[in-house]
């Protein structure tokens, strides 16, 4: 990844982020403005912000972010949500008129702009450089999700992070021990997450059960009394053998459905008792969920139990609350 200054200017690749003291002038360089644009060929997304007509999903967004990009100050840093789509993590889900989230140095010059959530800095904002974007490294862009996200959220996104080595979990503690806004979130958040998930709804899962004091077991390999390797199971009920697992919509496709019903019956040959849930199950189904798993444990489940659970779930955007809430706190339209 190639390295960029604070004015936007090429550095020796001697580190992958850089930081630095605010500068003494009090001169303010802006980058230049977009050139006025007309015409059918162009569409604007903000005053004086145009992107090429004719662009749709990720090739729109990040269209967006570069127009954006032009007309910002130099030192200007996508981070957040906005960060995490950049670095392709697995992420919550998100509304689709989700605001850009940009980090300033508290020096730059004041901007107001309703397409874009804003924070500024003390110090210039850690930068890397992800396809000629100016992008905060993830456990710079975690800490900022922490200000607004609610616990589950969070561990998804590190979750993901740690899965495909984005970054480290020592990294992660070290932000989540800067004292910044958002570091006690993301100190909890930590304490709940495991590199061994290999999707967000299995991290859902998981939490789901530990939440309300069931020990799983994430990745487990299964063998038959002969030592034969079954599968990769996605959690399994420590104790017991009940897997729990997520079953996502690959799972319904034809060759896929016929070798996990094969992959079924090897399982119960082998004694395993195998529950698949999508994604509306998981969201709404959560007591059915963990009856399976307690059921297998031999032990009753009641609502205090399940309480820890629907707090984590209602404070997150997997829920309508949370959605609610979150587009609240990002000034986004209510959605009736």
């Amino acid at each position: 990844m190639d390295l960029i200054d604070i004015e936007g200017q090429p550095l020796e690749d001697t580190s992958t982020v850089f930081t630095g003291d605010p500068p003494r002038t009090t001169t303010r360089r802006r980058r230049p403005r977009q050139p006025r644009r007309r015409g059918p060929t162009w569409e604007r997304v903000g005053n004086g912000v145009y992107v090429p007509a004719g662009l749709d999903g990720d090739s729109r967004w990040r269209a967006e972010l570069a127009a954006w990009a032009e007309v910002l100050p130099g030192s200007a840093v996508l981070t957040g949500l906005t960060a995490m789509q950049l670095h392709d993590l697995w992420l919550p889900p998100l509304p689709d008129d989700l605001s850009i989230f940009m980090a300033l140095h508290e020096s730059s010059v004041r901007i107001r702009r309703p397409e874009l959530r804003i924070s500024r800095h003390p110090r210039p904002p850690a930068a890397i450089s992800l396809d000629n974007l100016r992008v905060a490294p993830v456990p710079d862009a975690a800490l900022a999700c922490a200000r607004d996200l609610g616990v589950l959220d969070l561990v998804v996104l590190i979750d993901s992070a740690l899965h495909l080595e984005k970054c480290t979990l020592a990294d992660l503690q070290a932000a989540a021990a800067t004292g910044r806004p958002g570091s006690r979130r993301l100190s909890e958040a930590l304490r709940w997450s495991d590199r061994r998930s290999e999707s967000a709804w299995e991290s859902v899962l998981r939490i789901m059960h530990t939440a309300c004091g069931v020990e799983v077991e994430p990745q487990v390999d299964i063998h038959d009394a002969r030592g034969v390797f079954i599968g990769r199971a996605d959690l399994m009920v420590t104790g017991t053998k009940t897997l729990q697992e997520y079953d996502g919509a690959q799972h319904r496709e034809r060759g896929q459905y016929r070798r996990d019903r094969g992959r079924d019956a090897d399982l119960a040959k082998a004694g395993y008792v195998r529950h698949g849930w999508i994604a509306s199950q998981v969201r709404n189904d959560s007591w059915l969920i963990l009856r399976a798993a307690t059921d297998a444990l031999g032990r009753d489940l009641t609502v205090d139990d399940i309480r820890p659970w629907w707090k984590l779930f209602e404070a997150s955007l997997f829920s309508k609350p949370g959605t609610a809430e979150m587009r609240r706190t990002w000034q986004l339209p209510e959605i009736s």
